[in-house]
């Protein structure tokens, strides 16, 4: 039994010169068209993969896990002046003095020391937040309260009370800083007693 290849069978049922050239010309462009996509397709895959370093991919990180679009820095330590993490050293007594003072005079108003007033009660303030969030709270309240999602929960929690500006340099709260960390020092010495 003599077999006829396929290409005489469709050259057989088609009759005619033309049809051939025809069916011809659709399979080179069929081919043509499959290898110019695949060369595409593996141009924009390997175009992908590379190590961007221009920041975009930094940026898009913060948004897929911090919807609120602050930075990883700004949602651990708050927003306001203090853009890297403090290096505290020894308590300054006499700056502690001062930021006590300081306390009486603007803060004491809607805080109090052991209990929850207007604000929340501040003698465990440095276990609750970091020292800059402490900082960029008292320097920066409207913009935190704006921004900030621990704020915002605060501000629910404290019957939308809205800590009020006082008007405090940095000077001035690194002062209230260092007094609220003798009262988280005597705080630790009483817990292990």
């Amino acid at each position: 039994m003599n077999r006829i290849p396929f290409g005489k069978i469709i050259m057989y049922k088609m009759k005619g010169y033309k049809m051939i050239k025809i069916i011809s010309k659709i399979f080179k462009d069929l081919i043509f068209v499959t290898v110019v996509i695949a060369i595409v397709s593996l141009t924009i895959t390997a175009c992908g993969e590379g190590n961007d370093k221009s920041g975009s991919d930094e940026f898009s990180n913060v948004q897929k896990t911090n919807p609120s679009g602050l930075s990883d820095f700004e949602l651990k330590h708050g927003i306001g002046p203090i853009k890297k993490e403090l290096k505290l050293g020894p308590i300054d007594k006499a700056k502690a003095k001062e930021g006590e003072k300081i306390f009486e005079s603007k803060c004491a108003t809607c805080h109090k020391l052991d209990e929850k007033y207007t604000g929340p009660a501040q003698r465990n303030v440095l276990q609750r937040v970091s020292p800059e969030f402490f900082i960029n709270m008292v320097l920066n309240p409207d913009e935190n309260i704006e921004k900030h999602p621990h704020a915002k929960e605060m501000l629910i929690k404290y019957n939308m009370q809205k800590m009020t500006n006082q008007n405090i340099n940095v000077k001035d709260a690194l002062a209230l800083l260092d007094y609220f960390r003798v009262l988280d020092e005597e705080l630790k010495q009483k817990n292990t007693n």
